[in-house]
């Protein structure tokens, strides 16, 4: 099996494993004589096992770098804490503390014989952290309005989240509404840093992705975008989100201008990545025709609906020149979420 028929035949066969595909099989089911209804569990069955080991003989790149509490976080984005609140340390009776927040040992505390113990933490996160992270439709508005000419200020008039006022405004635009049909996707990875620089170097600080480079990336790959794909670009700085952390954060890092994301848009991709803090080039900022701050977000996510996803680690998949693949998005399915972080990968046939 060739990888483009790998990942059209593992995106199909996930969408019929979908709730709506299992409930279409079973009314199916329930039309078909008795006599029948054996062997199409069996084919289903077998189906199923064919699928198993596609998947299990498939490479694997792991597109997540560890998150922790040095990781870099826009300066917008709240910080980011975790602390553990219950260790694997003997238990304290003296210590009337109970709170969420209040560490203590567990190792006795349930009068076992001190078998049991158990750790649990207690973290300070958001959907905007996390490597990568996905941001939701409702995340970014323009002039006073989410995608699809949602009112901004009702869709987030409840700080439970977008969406989570009695009116209902914007609930179709939190992270919990993310598409199904994009939790398995075709992904395209366009290599700009290759394409630019002859080889695995990173781009240059500074340096506008424009349409010109990533049409150009996609032919010098022979690679041809399709309508919904998954589109990632590597800019070659994802390593520096541990090896030069202030450099990743900071404000020269590469990534696509505003031609560069209607480039993306024209060519139908329902979700796009890269190995940046904010994705678009920084500072993010334009001045003509007016002065706009996070252009390719506005223009990307408030106008077009399509997601945003940063902090890609894709050294390994540009190492192998791997430029099609099965890509893997799995959001927290969290209610009035504006985004999510993620264990994305990308699988190909080995």
């Amino acid at each position: 099996m060739n990888r483009r028929d790998f990942v059209r035949a593992a995106g199909a066969l996930a969408a019929a494993l979908s709730l709506e595909g299992l409930a279409q099989t079973a009314r199916a089911d329930d039309r078909r004589a008795d006599g029948r209804r054996s062997d199409d569990r069996h084919d289903d069955s077998s189906r199923v096992q064919n699928f198993i080991r596609e998947v299990k003989g498939a490479r694997l790149f792991d597109l997540s770098p560890v998150w922790d509490e040095n990781s870099p976080i826009a300066g917008v984005n709240p910080s980011y804490s975790m602390k553990l609140n219950r260790t694997h340390a003997q238990f304290d009776l003296n210590d009337p503390d109970f709170s969420d927040d209040h560490t203590r040992g567990t190792r006795g505390q349930f009068n076992d014989g001190g078998q049991l113990s158990f750790t649990s933490e207690v973290q300070h996160f958001s959907g905007q952290h996390g490597a990568p992270s996905i941001d939701a439709i409702g995340h970014i508005g323009r002039n006073g309005f989410l995608f699809g000419h949602v009112d901004a200020a009702a869709a987030t008039s409840d700080l439970r989240g977008i969406g989570r006022s009695a009116s209902g405004v914007g609930a179709h635009l939190d992270v919990a509404h993310y598409p199904t049909d994009r939790l398995v996707n075709r992904g395209v990875l366009l290599d700009v840093a290759r394409f630019i620089q002859g080889g695995p170097s990173p781009l240059p600080a500074d340096f506008e992705i424009t349409a010109r480079h990533l049409a150009d990336t996609a032919k010098a790959q022979r690679v041809k975008l399709e309508r919904g794909d998954t589109v990632l670009i590597r800019t070659g700085w994802g390593r520096f989100f541990t090896e030069n952390r202030d450099l990743y954060k900071g404000d020269s890092s590469p990534g696509p201008s505003v031609d560069g994301a209607q480039f993306l848009v024209r060519q139908g991709a329902s979700v796009v990545g890269n190995d940046t803090l904010t994705f678009e080039k920084r500072p993010p900022l334009i001045f003509t025709p007016t002065f706009q701050v996070f252009p390719v977000h506005m223009l990307l996510i408030a106008d077009n609906g399509v997601n945003i996803i940063e902090n890609f680690f894709l050294e390994e998949l540009g190492k192998a020149e791997v430029y099609e693949f099965l890509l893997v998005v799995p959001p927290l399915k969290i209610r009035g979420g504006t985004g999510s972080a993620l264990r994305s990968f990308a699988l190909v046939p080995d």
